[in-house]
């Protein structure tokens, strides 16, 4: 894989966004790989637990800018279909039949923080910043929707799901998004020691437990889906789309900004 790195030892795996030199923004391609390797590592006997991690300085930074210029220019069914791609991939992840560890070394926005909602638990460094931006460029955090307002439930997303706001480790504790803080120097062991318990679990019985949560849980099903996808189009269509992310691109405020 050429956008991903999968390493295994002693039963758990190591999979980590290798993207460093741009934040480990979601590609085409890592999109891909990500899909392909939720399905090999859910499939291998001797994966027992999947750490989740990134590269560089950043976890994720979310979209990728060249994917974001393609779709300035792509139509609404080219839209969907890029859509769906992200929404597959995070719902391979979301159903993974192993225990899913996101390490957070550094910051998350946007698609990042949806990577963070599909793992079932999270350590992070208490030094990383954290937003849902969208509503900045004129769209909607739609696609991981669903996986957000399940982890954080729809009370504590409103808090943040609209503003565009960065916020900070600790909110992002409050918010259920991140179940501990740790040191940049300890949060490798803070992840192994999440992942540890599994190894003396029955491996059938883990993935039949994560199973009934997601079945107890708020329902992510294609209907849910396909609504997330239907509304992050129609926000693309919108003007408000087509005038934030070309003022992202100038580097100027969109027309909306209001000066302090």
């Amino acid at each position: 894989m050429d956008d991903l790195t999968i390493e295994v030892a002693g039963g758990i795996a190591r999979l980590t966004l290798n993207r460093p030199e741009k934040h480990n923004a979601l590609s085409a391609r890592m999109i891909s790989e990500l899909t392909e390797a939720a399905a090999l590592l859910g499939a291998d006997p001797e994966v027992r637990a999947v750490m989740l991690t990134g590269a560089g300085k950043s976890f994720c930074a979310g979209a990728d800018l060249g994917w974001m210029r393609a779709q300035i220019e792509a139509g609404p069914q080219e839209r969907a279909a890029e859509a769906r791609r992200i929404a597959m991939m995070l719902r391979a992840l979301n159903e993974m039949p192993k225990p899913l560890i996101g390490m957070v070394q550094g910051n998350a926005f946007g698609g990042g923080i949806g990577m963070m909602s599909v793992c079932d638990t999270v350590v992070a460094d208490e030094a990383a910043l954290f937003g849902l931006t969208e509503t900045r460029l004129g769209i909607i955090p739609a696609t991981i929707g669903p996986y957000v307002i399940a982890r954080m439930g729809e009370g504590f997303a409103r808090r943040v799901f609209m503003s565009g706001n960065r916020f900070g480790a600790a909110k992002a504790v409050e918010l259920g998004l991140i179940s501990s803080l740790h040191s940049a120097a300890e949060l490798e062991a803070a992840a192994l020691a999440e992942a540890a318990p599994y190894l003396a679990c029955a491996p059938g019985a883990v993935a039949a437990a994560k199973a009934l949560t997601r079945r107890l849980g708020p329902v992510i099903d294609d209907a849910t889906i396909d609504m997330s996808i239907a509304a992050l189009i129609a926000q693309w269509e919108s003007s408000e789309a087509a005038e934030g992310i070309a003022a992202f691109f100038e580097r100027r405020p969109a027309s909306w900004v209001i000066a302090p």
